[in-house]
């Protein structure tokens, strides 16, 4: 496997994007049909739905989807839409299910598969065949640990969309991994500076010196260097250590790690709405929801070896207090820079070499745009 440093790759006198992509409502409302309603999207994890009948809601731009088990395990996203009057059925951010999913309008109801099984008065309805109204669904897939959807109607199907990731992450046995802690983060900015920011470390040195200590910003390599997934990885400098407040590692490793993988952290970018950050004793997953041009719902999650909360070794929240304090440093910047792109002085600037992966991701996110417009 070959890895490139940022600065090798480099970013060939490009520019950042124009206000209209961090400013624009149009340009907003076009991301999510032409991106957000039109690829494989991370929802949540598959141990949140782990048993029959739990779900979790999902909004997705001006769509509600319902993430739910059924009884024989299989995952479905079902449109949160009653198919008799269009009442919502759902409220509940997450929850269980008894058996069914019942309208609180006029009690259709529906399986957890989406068939309709009851209609109250149903010899009123004329001409009517229960088989011709079950509940509009996504595509669903589960991967890694996490299940993934897609909107539109015959999608690229998940395997071959992932194909360049499978077995990828293998060895972090992200499937088998326990969450220990959780943040929700409203952030005053467009999603896409989101991602910027997490591409590069060339603002790691002014903004982030919890994290340099620890991870030199000039070190890594990455392998992904186009299309939908991009990272690699970044040198942890402290043998045996990783990114916590103490720099000890605060986990049980994930897995069988070669000891070159146990002195790194990884980086990935999977577009659109995943970061997914390995560390050999913790893994950490952000999962974005744009709710508007200037504003993004970023979920993040810890997830650590099963065993690591019962082992008296380890401390989890020496990730979790490190890495919240480091994410909550990056959204005032991201926060900061949308204040400064909406201002009339903003014009597009040079890309340093160092933030070849933002540039790279400028270009998928461009030509996304372009090749999905309707």
């Amino acid at each position: 496997m070959t890895y490139l440093n940022s600065i090798e790759i480099g970013a060939a006198g490009q520019k950042t994007l124009p206000k209209e992509a961090y400013c624009s409502p149009e340009i907003f409302e076009r991301e999510q049909t032409q991106i957000f309603e039109q690829t494989w999207l991370c929802v949540c994890r598959a141990a949140e739905i782990a048993e029959a009948g739990s779900y979790r809601l999902r909004q997705i731009g001006a769509e509600s989807l319902i993430i739910v088990r059924d009884s024989d395990s299989r995952v479905h996203a079902h449109f949160n839409v009653c198919r008799h009057r269009g009442t919502r059925l759902c409220l509940a951010e997450s929850g269980t299910l008894a058996r069914t999913i019942q309208c609180p309008y006029h009690a259709w109801t529906y399986d957890l598969d989406g068939r309709l099984v009851g209609v109250p008065d149903e010899k009123q309805l004329r001409e009517f065949c229960r088989e011709d109204y079950r509940l509009r669904s996504a595509e669903t897939y589960e991967w890694e640990g996490f299940v993934w959807i897609h909107l539109a109607e015959g999608p690229l199907p998940f395997p071959q969309h992932i194909n360049t990731l499978q077995g990828k992450f293998a060895a972090w046995n992200l499937p088998q991994l326990s969450s220990l802690g959780s943040r929700v983060y409203d952030v005053a900015a467009n999603w896409k500076l989101i991602v910027q920011n997490y591409s590069e470390c060339y603002h790691c040195s002014v903004i982030h010196p919890a994290l340099v200590k620890f991870t030199p910003p000039k070190s890594g390599g990455n392998d992904l260097v186009a299309g939908p997934f991009l990272g690699g990885f970044m040198d942890v400098t402290q043998p045996g250590g990783s990114l916590t407040s103490s720099g000890r590692a605060c986990g049980i490793p994930l897995g069988p790690l070669s000891p070159t993988e146990m002195q790194r952290v990884y980086y990935y970018v999977i577009f659109p709405n995943m970061l997914l950050s390995l560390h050999h004793d913790y893994a950490m997953v952000h999962t974005l929801w744009p709710i508007s041009v200037d504003r993004t719902r970023v979920e993040c999650e810890w997830l650590f070896h099963p065993k690591t909360e019962k082992n008296a070794q380890f401390d989890p929240t020496e990730g979790i207090e490190f890495w919240d304090k480091t994410n909550r440093e990056d959204w005032h910047v991201c926060q900061l820079t949308q204040l400064g792109v909406s201002s009339s002085r903003y014009q597009p600037g040079p890309y340093s070499d160092r933030e070849a992966m933002v540039a790279a991701f400028d270009r998928h996110y461009l030509a996304t745009m372009s090749t999905n417009q309707k």
